[in-house]
């Protein structure tokens, strides 16, 4: 029992990561030309493609699941990936931090702009982004072919929807160690998990194949 809650929570951790990964190349790329914050979204894609050919437990990549399957081992499955999700996030930022000297200007612009925003707002951005979360992984697990995911995710990225595990790593990147900041932000992140869980749940009602998450 131990062991299969832990090989869970884990392979959220290794999809944390290489969200955050994702989430670095990213910011890296935001010189404030089109042509880098094109590539940047681009590359970005390279995380959902290692999660997927892994197998690793991604929350917007399973929630839209729940619509056809809500077993006791889905839910398992799916919450402990996240609370790995964000503890890998959370870790990842803190070492890019390390690897930025201690601060990372580019995620703190970030962050001050996605906790500026409205509860509408946020939340049709993170339904949107769960659209495409879902349609990127189904794509890829019924059809065998990447396509989903390189094109799905600078779609989402480029129209500046909301990920929620992204944004796990986005904030505690750019964090600013002041008590209002940490209340906005997991006030944020539960808004953005619950948009990214309607936006999948919705288009998945609409898939003809009943396939569960693996």
């Amino acid at each position: 029992m131990l062991k299969t809650v832990l090989k869970r929570f884990f392979s959220g951790v290794a999809a944390g990561v290489l969200v955050s990964i994702g989430g670095c190349v990213f910011l890296s790329c935001r010189d404030g030309s089109a042509l880098g914050t094109v590539a940047g979204a681009v590359l970005f894609s390279v995380a959902l493609l290692c999660i997927c050919y892994k197998e690793y437990a991604l929350f917007t990549g399973k929630v839209g699941y729940l619509a056809k399957s809500r077993t006791r081992t889905d839910l398992s499955v799916l919450f402990l990936g996240l609370a790995g999700n964000f503890a890998g996030a959370v870790t990842s930022a803190v070492l890019a931090r390390i690897c930025w000297g201690g601060s990372f200007a580019p995620a703190e612009a970030v962050s001050a702009a996605k906790l500026s925003q409205s509860v509408p707002q946020a939340l049709a951005k993170a339904f949107f982004c769960g659209i495409l979360m879902y349609l990127a992984v189904s794509v890829f697990k019924e059809k065998k072919t990447p396509l989903g995911i390189i094109f799905c995710i600078p779609v989402f990225i480029l129209s500046g929807f909301e990920h929620s595990i992204a944004d796990m790593f986005y904030l505690s990147a750019g964090f600013d160690f002041t008590a209002s900041y940490i209340w906005r932000a997991m006030f944020y992140i539960l808004l953005i998990l619950a948009g990214n869980a309607a936006g999948s749940v919705f288009i998945a009602l609409f898939d003809k194949k009943e396939e569960k998450p693996q």
